[in-house]
């Protein structure tokens, strides 16, 4: 419990870091193309799915890499 726990701190860290700089890109591109500033639903929408996916895709891999510390396996 407590390395899936540790794997689920640093996943939700790193999708909440890489959700913000998408949305923050998406913004940037926006306001560069129609010179307007406009958190519209489908920005924050596709920033959700971007923070979900690398959730999902990191808290395997975290847990994968506690689990081999854990057993004294090197990191690949």
């Amino acid at each position: 419990m407590k390395l899936t726990l540790k794997a689920c701190r640093q996943a939700v860290l790193t999708a909440l870091i890489n959700g913000a700089l998408a949305l923050a890109l998406m913004l940037l591109v926006e306001f560069s193309l129609s010179g307007s500033l406009a958190m519209t639903r489908p920005f924050l929408i596709a920033g959700l799915l971007v923070a979900l996916v690398i959730f999902v895709a990191q808290f395997f891999r975290q847990l994968r890499l506690c689990r081999c510390n854990e057993n004294g396996a090197p990191n690949k």
